[in-house]
């Protein structure tokens, strides 16, 4: 009887669908304009329209049809977006996604009135504010609910566990520019997690959940089939149970580096097809029940610590298209099996310890794109298939120990970026090798190649955008007669730095090159032949560590950047090129090298014009007034040390620093705000700042608007201490060491609570140790030594870590870390015996007690400097005892991918 029932039940649901639809797509007849046909219910309509006349939407929006349908001649059913119960005419749906709308949804607005409503999405607009609780109290009814990509914060609202009926949820992508997060805490997830028991999608990508309690994922319907919580900030051990949840088909926990737990051995859920656990803290092996995931398609476990020997898991998994475990601690010989993989599009095994050779032969890996697995101890040859794959684009094995030569390419494929630096690469780059015509970026640095590179096969590379043949052997460049005719169009960076080349690479005259390093080379002369019109864009430009003597007309007027430091350049400085008679003066530089030349005279006023300067490196002579009283409102980075600058350290110079004075949190982006976008991106690819003090090394890459150092160590100034230093709040780095500063530290320093290194080492300081210093919470290194400081050694907070070298040659001072406690007799001074080595970097310093000191010469080195270094890898970054620092070389390792 049921069962005849139900049959009667659905013809008559079939009867009315049909009559629904003729009555609604019926042109013909007039009554379908009656308010009696309408399907739309008034009262739906009204708050529809309601809706439409409050929301707000953004002028310039090309997605005006929903907006043009809904008015109230027409079914409210037929409207852009709206969808309908074909019984009863209900709005059961409504998708406004990518509809630019912004604004809040306030509490009361007419959209909660469709109590019916079973599908929400509102996705990819701008909405903001917080999520009205309304929403959940009266739309009960909902099945998907989608408001990601919108600008949502604050706390989700616990009601939101009253949505009991919820298949898909979905919130993520959603933050107040980057300070207010959509966020939920442990009692409101916990609810979720015990009501909606109907749940099989929830999607909560860069929602903040650091205060939820791991175990609350233990409370998950066993419905679930995706759980996506990428970047979400969670904070625990994370139940393995839940990997075992049957119908799971996609996990993402990745970014989530504060998540810790281990894999189950067994009982994964066999229908696994993404699984996503990159930038997490998972420890142990990974267990060979992973090697059962027969539909798996993604799997990412980059950035763990799994350690010990990948576990040959591959025969099975004949569907995987995305394989990633770079940087997780994996050692042992490079397994085979994963190159039989077949649907394999992106393979990622760099930053580990794998080793051994790569096969010789492949044939498999047919639709394989990228290929990274740099930074191994891979060893043996290059095969030739890595340049005939058919789909590959982008070949990673740089930092490996490959060896032998570039064999000739039979058959080249569509490579675009071929990266193959630091490895022991020699011989000649074959011809054949030119014939990869689509290659965009292509690094050879740091290998031992020779030969010639000719104009004419460079030629043919016409998409080539970024070329790095730095630190090979005698690698020289063609310059026939027809160099100029071949043209570079795409051309933007270029590096033939430590190549041995003694000529000037005519053949890159090219309106599109912005930045070119020919640095430790051996160029002599001058460069007066070059034509200053064929370099129109050139934003960087290194010459340092040359045998250059002159300079004549070069491009200079668009110069970000120019490095002529370590040459033999004589004569007044850069006569030829910085003054206002040369036709192409640089206008804005942000980074000007010139020490370590012959150079002699004044320095030119135009310098004290460049008020866009971020870093400034001279040498020989004092410190005109010209320099001290400019305003070098974005400098960020100086050094002046290694000078015989001499007097007391300029005030005025110090009270211009505008750059070094602002709140770190509020200071502008003065790097990108000055440098192009190309010269930006890839600036450290060339320029790597090596900031060295003691017990302090660190390497700056892409840091230009997040570090700031000044360095006027090893001169001869005299004087005490400015209070106004205390006014640059930002700085970090500060070294003045090696001069005859006198009289007492100024308490002021104790206001630059972003200073991370101190070094006031060898001059004349006297006086106690201003408590003042204990607020600089972020300091890590601190040398005062060998000064006449006296009295105790303030205590607290980062002054607590701090070892006696800080303090060693202050005879007066007392308490810990010094075994003299205060009190103590005074010992009877010691009359040191130094040996110096001439030939040692760093000579032992030791103090003579003269009479009558003024501003006289202080013996020493400094350990402070800052140099620029080159063949670096692009996403290296080296930082010591700074929490940022991850974060840093984690965005660098993300996005390595999107270099250019």
């Amino acid at each position: 009887m049921g069962k005849v029932i139900r049959m009667l039940y659905q013809i008559l649901c079939l009867l009315l669908t049909l009559l629904h639809f003729q009555v609604h797509f019926s042109s013909s007849s007039p009554s379908s304009f009656l308010p009696s046909a309408h399907l739309c219910l008034p009262a739906q309509r009204a708050a529809l329209l309601e809706f439409k006349n409050t929301i707000s939407v953004y002028d310039d929006c090309r997605y005006y049809l929903w907006r043009n349908s809904w008015n109230d001649s027409t079914d409210c059913c037929s409207w852009g977006g709206v969808s309908c119960h074909a019984v009863t005419g209900h709005v059961i749906g409504i998708d406004l996604s990518q509809s630019c709308l912004y604004g809040t949804l306030p509490a009361n607005s007419s959209l909660f009135h469709l109590q019916g409503l079973q599908q929400l999405n509102l996705a990819f607009n701008d909405f903001n504010g917080s999520i009205s609780s309304e929403l959940f109290n009266q739309l009960v009814s909902l099945t998907h609910l989608n408001l990601s990509y919108n600008s949502f914060s604050d706390l989700i609202p616990y009601e939101i566990s009253l949505l009991s009926k919820l298949v898909s949820l979905d919130l993520s992508n959603n933050a107040y520019y980057i300070y207010s997060y959509l966020r939920f805490d442990s009692q409101g997830f916990d609810m979720l997690a015990r009501n909606l028991t109907e749940l099989r999608n929830l999607i909560l990508d860069f929602v903040e959940m650091s205060d939820v309690a791991l175990p609350s994922f233990m409370n998950l319907t066993s419905s679930l089939e995706r759980w996506s919580l990428h970047d979400c900030q969670l904070d625990g051990e994370l139940p393995s149970e839940v990997f075992s949840l049957p119908y799971l088909q996609h996990i993402d926990l990745g970014s989530n580096e504060n998540v810790t737990g281990y894999f189950p051995k067994s009982n994964l859920s066999s229908g696994l097809k993404l699984l996503d656990l990159s930038f997490c803290s998972f420890r142990g092996s990974i267990p060979a029940s992973i090697g059962n995931l027969s539909q798996i398609i993604h799997l990412d476990f980059s950035e763990n610590d799994f350690g010990g020997h990948i576990p040959y898991i591959f025969e099975n998994l004949n569907k995987l298209t995305f394989l990633s475990f770079s940087s997780c601690n994996f050692s042992g010989q490079l397994p085979t099996t994963m190159f039989n993989l077949t649907q394999l599009t992106h393979l990622d095994l760099s930053f580990n310890r794998l080793e051994g050779p790569l096969p010789n032969h492949v044939s498999e890996l047919q639709l394989l794109e990228t290929f990274w697995l740099s930074s191994n101890l891979v060893s043996g040859g290059l095969p030739s298939w890595l340049f005939t794959l058919p789909s590959l684009q982008t070949l990673d094995l740089s930092y490996n120990k490959l060896a032998g030569q570039i064999d000739q390419i039979q058959k080249p494929n569509s490579l675009e970026y071929i990266y193959l630096s630091s490895n022991d690469i020699h011989g000649s780059i074959p011809n054949s090798f030119f014939d990869l015509v689509s290659l965009e970026t292509l690094d050879l640095s740091s290998n031992n190649l020779s030969g010639v590179i000719k104009s004419n096969m460079l030629a043919k590379l016409k998409y080539l955008r970024d070329l790095d043949l730095s630190n090979n052997s005698l690698l020289s460049l063609s310059a026939s007669e027809n160099d100029i005719n071949y043209s570079f169009p795409q051309l933007v960076k270029v590096s033939f730095s430590s190549c041995s080349i003694r000529q000037f690479p005519s053949f890159f005259r090219t309106s599109n090159l912005k930045i070119l390093d020919l640095s430790s080379n051996k160029i002599h002369g001058g460069i007066s032949k070059w034509e200053a019109e064929g370099w129109d864009n050139l934003k960087s430009l290194n010459l340092s560590y040359n045998f250059l003597t002159t300079l004549g007309h070069f491009p200079g007027k668009n110069l970000d950047v120019l490095d002529l430091r370590s040459n033999l350049l004589q004569g007044p400085i850069l006569s030829t090129c910085l003054n206002n008679q040369s036709p192409n003066p640089p206008q804005s530089l942000i980074a000007f090298y010139v020490s370590k030349n012959k150079l002699t005279g004044n320095i030119p006023l135009l310098i004290c014009n460049w008020s866009s300067l971020l870093i400034l490196d001279l040498l020989h002579g004092p410190m005109p007034n010209s320099i001290a009283s400019s305003n070098f409102s974005a400098l960020q980075i100086i050094d002046l040390s290694h000078n015989e600058l001499n007097g007391p350290l300029p005030t005025k110079f110090s009270q211009n620093l505008r750059a070094m004075k602002d709140i770190p949190e509020q200071r502008p982006w003065e790097f990108t705000r000055f440098i192009s976008r190309d010269v930006a991106l890839s600036f450290n690819d060339y320029y790597s700042v090596n900031v060295t003090t003691k017990r302090l090394e660190i390497e700056l890459v892409k840091t230009f608007a997040i570090y700031t150092f000044m360095d006027f160590s090893n001169n001869l100034f005299c004087g005490q201490i400015p209070e106004e230093l205390g006014e640059l709040i930002s700085l970090q780095g500060l070294n003045l060491s090696h001069n005859n500063l006198t009289g007492l530290i100024s308490p002021t320093i104790g206001n630059m609570i972003a200073l991370e290194s101190l070094d006031l080492s060898s001059n004349r300081l006297g006086g106690r140790i201003p408590s003042q210093l204990t607020n600089l919470t972020f300091l890590e290194v601190l040398n005062l030594s060998q000064n006449d400081l006296v009295g105790p050694i303030p205590h607290g907070k980062q002054f607590d870590t701090f070892e006696n070298d800080s303090y060693g040659g202050n005879l007066g001072l007392c308490g810990l870390p010094l075994s003299k406690q205060c009190g103590d007799p005074e010992p009877k001074p010691l009359v040191p015996m130094v040996k110096e080595d001439e030939g040692s970097d760093i000579a032992f310093i030791w103090k003579v007690v003269m009479m009558g000191y003024g501003c006289g010469v202080v013996l020493g080195l400094s350990m402070g400097y800052i140099v620029f270094t080159t063949g670096r890898p692009w996403w290296f970054i080296r930082m010591v005892e700074r929490d940022w620092q991850n974060n840093v070389t984690k965005w660098i390792r993300r996005n390595r991918g999107r270099r250019n």
